[in-house]
């Protein structure tokens, strides 16, 4: 976390009068947390205590998203499960110029429905342009790229699992009627 935000070890030690060392020993697990340590801790870094120590969730049924920003884009976690399907709200900002696409590959499986605007879709050989309402599913191993079709925002949910299994939907179950 204090990584993440960009404070130096010598800052928080500033701030919280624990020594770098203590704070070091913390961060490595070579030190057990105390109370003490803790609450000054989860002052500076602006999070309950709770999510500092990473206790269990209560009976609040409230989502806490945290966006993550990469590659120019915004992932919303829609899921927190730890393994299996994972479950993102993405947000391709718009942009002036049209990007190149930079096809990349990794292990699993996505399947994706745009929201709002026109996703630009490149797989392999294909080139295309999914409106609002569209979905795609794709094995992330063959060479992909998502942008802007057009340079505006796109907005769109993707769930991905990374041990590659394809997400598939059931047909209701529709009762025969004679006639």
């Amino acid at each position: 976390m204090r990584r993440h935000r960009g404070i130096t070890l010598a800052d928080v030690a500033t701030t919280t009068g624990i020594s770098e060392s203590t704070l070091s020993r913390l961060e490595s697990g070579q030190r057990r947390a105390t109370l003490e340590l803790l609450l000054p801790l989860a002052r500076i870094y602006d999070v309950p205590l709770d999510e500092l120590v990473g206790a269990p969730r209560t009976g609040d049924p409230r989502i806490h998203l945290r966006p993550i920003r990469k590659f120019g884009m915004t992932f919303v976690p829609l899921s927190r499960r730890p393994g299996g399907v994972q479950a993102f709200k993405m947000l391709i900002p718009a942009t002036p110029e049209p990007l190149e696409p930079e096809p990349k590959t990794h292990d699993g499986f996505e399947w994706l429905y745009v929201l709002n605007g026109r996703l630009r879709l490149v797989l392999d050989d294909l080139d295309l342009t999914l409106p609002p309402g569209e979905a795609a599913e794709f094995d992330t191993s063959s060479p992909h790229w998502l942008g802007s079709a057009d340079g505006g925002a796109v907005e769109l949910v993707v769930l991905f699992d990374p041990q590659g299994v394809r997400a598939h939907v059931q047909e209701p179950h529709r009762p025969v009627t004679p006639g």
